[in-house]
């Protein structure tokens, strides 16, 4: 897997356009993009499940 196919948490707030505080709020009630706690404890979200995330919201919103 490439390195750019993981997000960094603020690289994932920005394409969110959210805060740091609102998105871990939405982790705690389940809806959220999965994320994935690296070996040195950073947490990181894969590309792919962020994209597939935002199309159902998208589904669900029409």
């Amino acid at each position: 897997m490439r390195q750019t196919d993981m997000l960094k948490l603020s690289e994932v707030l920005q394409v969110l356009r959210m805060s740091r505080a609102g998105f871990y709020r939405m982790r705690s009630r389940g809806q959220a993009p999965r994320m994935h706690k690296l070996p040195n404890g950073h947490l990181r979200v894969r590309r792919a499940d962020l994209d597939a995330w935002l199309d159902k919201l998208t589904e669900n919103a029409a």
